[in-house]
C-alpha cells in the first residue's frame, strides 16, 4: 500500500519538472525572437537588455538542475522515469546554452555598432534567425507532445542552418578580400552566423533527446 503514494508522488514530481522546463524553454525562445530583431535592427537597448537578464536563465537552469538531482535522489527511478529525468537534465543544459548565444550575438551587434568607420557590407541572417527559431519551438513542441516525428523534422533541418552558415562564410569571406581594413566589423559578422549556427546544433539537441526520453534510442551522430 505504501508504494502507491510514492508513485503518486514521483508523477507529480516528473509533472512539476516538465512545466519548470517548459516554462524555461518559452524563456528562451522569447530571447532567440528578441535577438532576431536586435540583429535586424541593430537594436542596442534590447541587446543589453538580452545581456543584462541571462542571470535569470542561469538561476532558472540551476533550480530545474537540482530539482532532478533531488528526484534522482528520493525517488531512484528507473525506466521510462529515468529516461524523462536524463533528457530533462540535457534539454535544461542546452537551453541555458542557447540563452549564451543570444548574448553572444548581442554582444557582437554591440561591436559592430561601436565601428564607425566601418563599412557598409552587411549579410541578411533573416532566413537563418527564422529557422533556428522554428527548430527550437518545434523541439519544444515535440516535448509537450511527446511527439518523435516532428523531433526527427527538427533534426533533418539542422542542414539547412548548416548551409545557411557555409554561405555567410562564403559571403563574409568575399568581402574580407575586398575591405581588409574592415577585418574586425566583418568578423563580428561571421561569429554572429557561428552563434546563430549553434542555436540549431542545441536545438538539435533537444530533439534528439526528446526520441531518446519516447522511445529510448539514442540517435546522437545518426544519419538521419
Amino acid at each position: 500500500m505504501e508504494r502507491r503514494p510514492m508513485i503518486r508522488h514521483l508523477q507529480r514530481e516528473l509533472d512539476k519538472l516538465k512545466k519548470q522546463v517548459l516554462s524555461l524553454g518559452a524563456m528562451v525562445e522569447d530571447r532567440v525572437h528578441k535577438v532576431s530583431r536586435v540583429i535586424e535592427k541593430r537594436d542596442l537597448f534590447e541587446a543589453g537588455r538580452i545581456i543584462k537578464l541571462d542571470y535569470e536563465v542561469d538561476e532558472k537552469e540551476v533550480e530545474i538542475e537540482e530539482e532532478c538531482l533531488k528526484v534522482l535522489a528520493l525517488h531512484q527511478p528507473v525506466a521510462v522515469d529515468l529516461r524523462f529525468l536524463i533528457a530533462v537534465i540535457k534539454i535544461n543544459n542546452d537551453l541555458e546554452r542557447i540563452a549564451d548565444e543570444t548574448v553572444n550575438i548581442a554582444q557582437r551587434v554591440t561591436s559592430i555598432a561601436k565601428q564607425s568607420n566601418a563599412s557598409d557590407f552587411s549579410h541578411d541572417y533573416t532566413p537563418m534567425t527564422e529557422k533556428v527559431a522554428a527548430m527550437l519551438r518545434m523541439s519544444l513542441d515535440a516535448l509537450v507532445n511527446l511527439d518523435a516525428d516532428v523531433a526527427f523534422k527538427v533534426c533533418l533541418m539542422d542542414d539547412d542552418v548548416d548551409t545557411f552558415h557555409h554561405d555567410a562564410y562564403d559571403d563574409i569571406k568575399s568581402a574580407m578580400k575586398e575591405n581588409p581594413a574592415d577585418i574586425r566589423h566583418l568578423l563580428n559578422l561571421f561569429l554572429i552566423s557561428r552563434h546563430l549556427e549553434r542555436i540549431g546544433d542545441h536545438a538539435t539537441n533537444i530533439a534528439e533527446e526528446v526520441i531518446y526520453m519516447i522511445e529510448g534510442e539514442i540517435v546522437r551522430h545518426a544519419d538521419y
